[in-house]
């Protein structure tokens, strides 16, 4: 009956909460084993149908999020509170990620569709220093940001790995570079969603998740730039490039930081590629290497209508500029209908929990149905240049939009469950050496999955829940997760053969992922190092104000 309510009073300004309130307990009938293999079949089927069977994300996450509901119900959940988890985790999936999704990427076609890509891409390239290390760190780091930030869904490679082979890198070494350059804004990737959904699996306030996983990624991003120069040019890179990727991380962590910080997750990385560009641009001006290393012929279209430069840059600035004051935290312009909300006791962390969502119908993919409708004048495109776009985006994201309807719900009903927290209760004997083992998780996670989104859906509650029981800052292991994961998009199958698909590496993925194995792994213990010394020396970020 609870069920039929939720869906009825999605129209209604109410409240909603489920009257059952279900116990969760430490251990499913007491036994560890058991509690064990309850607790890792969602997991594991996951993984087994993405990574063993090669199953489309959609359908394994619809298998497993029904199963996981089946499951849940068969060891003694209430079935009425486990289906309207799993509808709450679905529309949350809709409405706050799919939504996002389709109308985000929907603008970046138009974008790309009317000739606006090509002519940013071509006016960067000839404002920053005719040298092939600085022009390949400009496209991989900055331009890479900018699409991660814009679509993701390992797009970066496929449209740039092209560019930087044009400059004269060898199609390993390209993809290569691409695939490390683009780790560090994956977790803003695709407007933020990996981070919108850690903090509603894991119940955690949005905008301080984004601050603390941005304090992270802003040590990250220094060492990433210089590996970047490292795999261009080696030592010499290193010794005569320098100042770029100094610069270039500078203007990253500036734009990246200060929105994720005190706007939110959703144009983190746009803002930060976009300041990027200017601080390379405005380097390229006073100082360039002592030894330059010009690159042969560009296969970038040339654009020569300044027009279209001056379209570009302004249909992405307003874009950014509707949706970030769209979504800003003081924002007017939220209208929540209605709040569901299915509470349980957890027996592991001694308190009332639920998993709840708060349907606004103004959330941020609406902002950015407006912002593409808006900017639809300034960038000259047509009826058939909008339904292009749209034909394009569905093509595109129908399989990541049922995915992130069933792996929230999935998400929801593993959290609702207990499974979770009983999963936390039986690592805690592990103590302060999970520290070590949680940005493995998320790596591990997004290395089966391809998917930073799906593997923060996945682990964000079991992390959240170690967190509190080991009495660690509550955002610290979250936020090690969701790094952790972006570090694993190098040697994602499915990030791989989307990104070698303007190679000639296609359906020879495993040679890629060997390859970057041990560079995504390298990044992973300095992602250990970074957070245990904030957790020894600087905590506060990672604590949630009351």
């Amino acid at each position: 009956m609870a069920t039929v309510i939720y869906i009825i009073g999605i129209f209604k300004n109410t409240r909603i909460a489920n009257p059952m309130v279900y116990v969760q307990p430490k251990l499913f009938w007491g036994n560890v084993g058991l509690t064990l293999i309850i607790d890792l079949t969602p997991v594991l089927m996951l993984f087994i149908l993405l990574a063993v069977l090669k199953m489309s994300s959609w359908k394994a996450t619809l298998i497993t999020s029904i199963a996981t509901l089946i499951l849940a119900i068969a060891i003694g959940v209430p079935a009425d509170g486990a289906v309207s988890a799993w509808l709450i985790g679905a529309l949350f999936g809709l409405w706050s990620i799919s939504w996002l999704i389709f109308w985000g990427i929907t603008w970046f076609n138009t974008w790309r569709l009317t000739g606006h890509l090509d002519a940013f891409t071509s006016w960067m390239l000839k404002n920053i220093t005719n040298d092939v290390r600085i022009i390949a760190l400009t496209i991989a780091w900055a331009l890479g940001a900018l699409i991660e930030g814009l679509i993701g869904f390992g797009t970066p490679w496929a449209y740039l790995v092209p560019i930087l082979i044009s400059l004269g890198l060898p199609t390993l070494r390209a993809l290569t570079v691409m695939a490390i350059a683009n780790t560090a804004p994956v977790a803003y990737g695709a407007f933020g969603i990996p981070i919108v959904t850690l903090a509603g699996v894991a119940g955690l306030p949005l905008i301080a998740t984004s601050g603390a996983v941005a304090h992270i990624v802003a040590v990250l991003a220094f060492v990433i730039v210089f590996a970047i120069l490292t795999f261009i040019d080696g030592w010499r890179g290193i010794k005569e490039a320098w100042p770029a990727a100094l610069i270039g991380a500078l203007g990253y962590v500036l734009g990246q930081f200060t929105t994720a910080v005190y706007v939110g997750p959703y144009l983190a990385d746009v803002m930060g590629s976009i300041i990027a560009f200017l601080f390379l641009v405005g380097l390229a001006k006073v100082w360039r290497p002592k030894h330059m290393v010009p690159p042969p012929a560009i296969k970038v279209s040339d654009v020569k209508d300044r027009g279209a430069v001056a379209r570009a840059w302004a249909s992405l600035i307003l874009f950014v500029t509707v949706m970030g004051l769209w979504n800003s935290p003081i924002s007017p312009l939220k209208w929540v209908v209605a709040t569901f909300s299915v509470p349980a006791y957890s027996e592991v962390l001694q308190k009332q929990v639920s998993v709840s969502y708060a349907f606004n119908v103004l959330v941020t993919g609406t902002s950015a149905l407006v912002a593409w409708l808006i900017t639809l004048p300034l960038m000259k495109a047509g009826v058939k240049d909008a339904v292009n776009a749209l034909k394009a985006t569905w093509r595109q994201t129908w399989g990541a939009v049922f995915t992130g309807i069933f792996v929230i719900s999935l998400a929801f009903v593993f959290n609702y469950s207990g499974m979770a927290y009983s999963l936390a209760y039986l690592t805690t004997g592990l103590g302060l050496w999970f520290l070590a083992i949680s940005p493995f998780l998320g790596w591990l996670g997004a290395a089966l999955t391809g998917s930073n989104t799906s593997s923060n859906a996945l682990f964000g509650p079991f992390q959240a829940a170690m967190g509190q029981l080991l009495g660690l800052p509550p955002l610290l292991l979250p936020s090690t997760q969701t790094v952790g994961a972006e570090l694993g998009k190098p040697v994602a199958p499915q990030t791989v053969s989307a990104g070698v698909s303007t190679t000639e590496y296609v359906r020879r993925e495993g040679e890629i992922i060997r390859n970057n194995m041990k560079y995504s792994i390298a990044l992973v213990f300095v992602l250990i190092i970074i957070g245990v010394l904030y957790w020894l020396i600087y905590p506060w970020p990672f604590i949630v104000s009351k």
